[in-house]
């Protein structure tokens, strides 16, 4: 049997056109906020937004995820009032550096979403709670339409990992993210993403068993979502902090592509890039022949 699988071909709508995506997107992360886990992603004062941007975009990012509410582990989520004022400052310079490339913002809240889109002109949505933390999101969604993030976790930010027992991980997020789905295609949202949340209410193992089978999620039918970027799955098993977890991060991406994922939320665009290239060319060598 073949260590990659075929890629799923998919498409999605960004800014009114179908976007088929024939091969894996890199999506780079802008963190607007002073305490996002990785601090080589944060940018917590406008001036430091253009750098970052243009370096991703040097780098070949396919989609910008601005994030302004730091959702690590163990965090406490800032003010819904305060997530605004950063997405206001940082999203304009976002989008005057980068005027042609889509841009996601991180967001659990339906306020903050329908603002993000409306307003200050973001291209999708990406839901670390899959509309659990915010009963009005998928109604937001329905009326934007534009593509939706849809993550797998339970519980809170704060609280997440007291909620790791699962009867079978794989098939437990299998069948939430494959409900869910059909409860928003139920109510007109069409364009969703599907994301099993790699380090969001899983222990380790869990998010290591996710990875081994993530090919099982293309059951769903959508294009899949991959964030394993610098996270603890990586760093505990290392013994490296987040600044060093590059290369681990690195491996697992690849892991991730041989499985069929179509996009990688990382910190570190270059080496992603990089990543897709190999692994695409060795799909090549095995199913184009």
């Amino acid at each position: 049997m073949n260590a990659v699988s075929p890629f799923p071909i998919h498409c999605l709508t960004l800014r009114g056109q179908a976007v088929r995506i024939a091969q894996p997107w890199v999506m780079g992360i802008v963190n607007v906020t002073p305490d996002s886990f990785f601090a080589g992603s944060r940018c917590p004062v406008e001036q430091l937004v253009p750098d970052r941007v243009s370096r991703l975009v040097a780098e070949g990012v396919d989609v910008i995820d601005v994030g302004a509410c730091s959702t690590r582990p163990g965090s406490d989520v800032v003010s819904e009032d305060e997530e605004l004022r950063r997405l206001r400052m940082a999203l304009p310079v976002v989008r005057g550096v980068a005027p042609h490339t889509p841009v996601s913002v991180d967001t659990f809240r339906a306020r903050v979403a329908l603002e993000a889109v409306e307003v200050l002109g973001a291209d999708m949505i990406n839901d670390i709670s899959g509309g659990d933390l915010d009963t009005a999101m998928w109604r937001a969604m329905a009326r934007l339409q534009v593509p939706y993030v849809l993550m797998h976790t339970r519980g809170t930010p704060a609280t997440m990992q007291q909620h790791t027992t699962y009867n079978d991980v794989v098939a437990d997020v299998l069948d939430d993210l494959g409900d869910k789905l059909a409860r928003l295609r139920d109510m007109g949202v069409t364009d969703v993403v599907a994301d099993p949340g790699f380090g969001f209410a899983k222990t380790p193992e869990q998010n290591y068993r996710l990875l081994a089978r993530l090919s099982d999620f293309h059951r769903l039918g959508v294009p899949l979502l991959v964030g394993v970027s610098r996270k603890s799955m990586i760093t505990r098993v290392l013994g490296v902090t987040p600044a060093e977890a590059l290369n681990g991060t690195t491996a697992l991406n690849t892991i991730a592509l041989m499985n069929g994922a179509h996009f990688l939320r990382v910190h570190d665009v270059a080496p992603a890039v990089e990543v897709r290239t190999l692994v695409g060319k060795l799909r090549n060598v095995l199913f184009d022949d």
